[in-house]
């Protein structure tokens, strides 16, 4: 009955919701844990040491009831007050020793999976970053992290502890008195019982809070950066803003509280039982005792280790409840480290040296879609408003009725030629810009730089190749140097002043106070329009790349920066593969190539032949292009005088 009782209560409960603990999930574990084996050892042998000096003193007590004070032993007395006040000393020094070994592990553990996040992060495809919220990304690296070192160096040790503490205790207790220990054994199930139940709730507590938390750094993220903060206060929603983060962090507040309160209340419950059961062992006790069966010493010593007892074997009774909960941080960064990277390299892949720039597109389609998201909704960082703008919004996807961006997109650049891009707002000119450094890959089709497919060529070199300058410049916040030596850190000053001469910005540079270390802000918001345009030419000049992809961002600018800035992208596309959206008809006129989209596919493409532009021979096909230069590209309309 006893058996059938409590017993088949427990393995319902367990089977109800099973820790997901596999073997696959261990190693896995440990191989992050592996480096810090031999400190991993130290650990477990102040374990050991602790553990075993914790035993003493109850028999310390023991001795000093039956033995030094009836028989007036001042000497023994005195030694075992020198045992009680140094063993704990002992015990504190190695204590000291445990916590640093303890925090070696940890934080070194920390740094190791902050890294490989990082390392994977850095290596997921533009279509990840368009989808995922960056608030969210933010607490993997941070909150998970610092939850999956708990796991081994708070949850792991404890458990070792505990084990190895209930093993010792039990040992003694039997040696010194096996009914005692029996009956001390048999109120364990009143720990079993709830420890399982409240283990259970615990860990879906514990899944909530780091969901919670997630949520409120999104929207921290995502209100608290310079384009969010901006937003905000153009429309003044200041109001609805703090509304929504008080909601969020009352939300973490109220699982905080929820978490601590059924901690609190599971811990009073093994309080009144470990009470329970302490009372039950000093009466049978002292009922033995006054029975001539043992000694005073014997009993204070055996209450002493019951005590000692029934904390370790309430926390081990639910080990493996509480490290599976502790492991809910490790699932969760694996999650991470498991989405599958869309672009990367082929084992083979080629390493391109000196590219000519002859660009070729066969028969490309593109579906922002076809890629879903990346991997973003597996996480749960896609739903909602919190979608960060880590990304440049230059670098974001248009959002299309169209289920393919491109259609069946051929066309052909020689070595050299300057192509402009023409066409109506969701036309696909950007989504040309971005297959060509693969940002994505096509969904159908290929693309070749030097006959080459861009699959089959290393991203580093691919990336050493091309050169983009987008309409909406991202800067560091960092110096103007740190800015522009991200295009090569190796570069000198005088190679920086040059790229900086040909992009006429360092005449702007030397006249700051700091000159080249001004410091430009979040995203450069201390810049004008026109000077972080110019910084970002400066930029791709020291580069100095074989193509140039650029998205011309004069349009908005005042005539002064818009002349400096056609003046400096003119001198830079000399002598290089160019592929321009074209918003000026300068850059129109100096074409060789105009490439002409409308919704997703290339409806016109003229060549520059036999004296005729390129501008020239679509103006006498009068299609889309011409359309477009009557309405768009040609000369405004004189001013009528008043």
């Amino acid at each position: 009955m006893f058996h059938g009782g409590w017993w088949t209560f427990i393995r319902f409960d367990e089977e109800r919701d099973r820790p997901r603990i596999t073997w696959a999930l261990l190693r896995r574990v440990w191989e992050y844990a592996r480096p810090y084996q031999g400190r991993t050892l130290g650990l477990l042998l102040t374990i050991f040491a602790i553990t075993g000096l914790s035993l003493v003193p109850p028999l310390l007590y023991r001795d000093l009831i039956d033995n030094a004070i009836p028989n007036r032993d001042i000497t023994r007395i005195n030694w075992l007050a020198l045992g009680m006040i140094g063993i704990p000393l002992l015990n504190a020094a190695i204590g000291v020793g445990q916590r640093y070994l303890s925090a070696t592990v940890g934080e070194g553990l920390i740094a190791d999976l902050r890294n490989a996040l990082f390392d994977h992060m850095q290596r997921m495809s533009l279509r990840f970053f368009t989808h995922a919220k960056t608030g969210e990304l933010m607490s993997r690296l941070n909150n998970d992290v610092v939850g999956a070192q708990t796991a081994l160096t708070s949850t792991f040790v404890n458990i070792i502890s505990n084990i190895v503490l209930i093993v010792s205790t039990l040992a003694i207790m039997v040696s010194l008195e096996w009914r005692l220990t029996l009956l001390s054994v048999i109120i364990v199930p009143l720990f079993l019982i709830p420890t399982r139940r409240v283990g259970r709730i615990l860990r879906e507590v514990r899944r909530q809070s780091l969901d919670l938390n997630a949520r409120m750094n999104a929207l921290m993220h995502e209100t608290l950066n310079i384009n969010g903060a901006l937003l905000v206060k153009l429309f003044g929603r200041q109001e609805d803003e703090m509304r929504r983060f008080r909601e969020r962090s009352a939300a973490v507040a109220r699982i905080g509280v929820k978490s601590a309160l059924i901690g609190r209340w599971f811990f009073v419950g093994l309080g009144v039982v470990s009470a329970v059961g302490t009372a039950v062992v000093f009466w049978a006790g002292a009922y033995l005792v006054l029975q001539g069966e043992f000694t005073i010493g014997t009993i204070v010593a055996f209450g002493a280790y019951v005590t000692q007892l029934y904390g370790p074997l309430s926390s081990i009774s639910n080990a493996h409840v509480e490290f599976a909960t502790s492991m809910v941080s490790f699932e969760r960064v694996f999650q991470v480290l498991d989405l599958p990277v869309e672009i990367q390299d082929k084992p083979d892949a080629v390493e391109l040296t000196n590219v000519r720039g002859e660009v070729t597109f066969d028969d490309v389609s593109f579906s922002y879609t076809a890629g879903g998201d990346g991997g973003a909704a597996a996480l749960g960082l896609n739903a909602g408003r919190d979608t960060g703008d880590g990304t440049s919004a230059s670098f974001m996807p248009r959002i299309s009725e169209r289920q393919m961006a491109l259609e069946h997109i051929s066309f052909h650049i020689m070595p050299g030629e300057l192509a402009a891009l023409v066409g109506p707002s969701g036309a696909g000119k950007t989504t040309v810009t971005y297959l060509l450094p693969r940002l994505y890959d096509p969904t159908s089709g290929r693309i070749c730089l030097d006959g080459y497919d861009l699959r089959d060529i290393r991203l580093s070199s691919l990336a050493r190749a091309i050169g983009m300058v987008t309409q909406e410049t991202f800067l560091f916040n960092d110096t103007l140097r740190a800015n522009l030596l991200y295009a090569r850190p190796d570069a000198s000053q005088q190679e920086l002043e040059e790229a900086c001469k040909a992009a006429n910005i360092h005449h702007y540079i030397v006249s700051l106070p700091k000159g080249y270390d001004t410091v430009v802000g979040e995203r450069g918001y201390r810049l004008s329009g026109g000077e972080k345009q110019r910084i970002a030419i400066a930029r791709v000049i020291l580069k100095d790349p074989r193509i140039l992809v650029l998205d011309e961002a004069t349009s908005n600018l005042d005539s002064q920066s818009e002349a400096l800035i056609q003046e400096a992208l003119e001198r830079i596309m000399k002598g290089r593969t160019s592929i321009v959206i074209a918003h000026r008809l300068s850059t129109i006129l100096a074409a060789d190539v105009i490439l002409v989209l409308d919704q997703g596919r290339l409806v016109e493409q003229a060549r520059g032949m036999n004296g005729k532009s390129a501008h020239e021979l679509l103006l006498a096909r009068d299609g889309l292009y011409a359309s477009l230069y009557r309405t768009q590209f040609r000369d405004p309309a004189p001013t009528i005088p008043v």
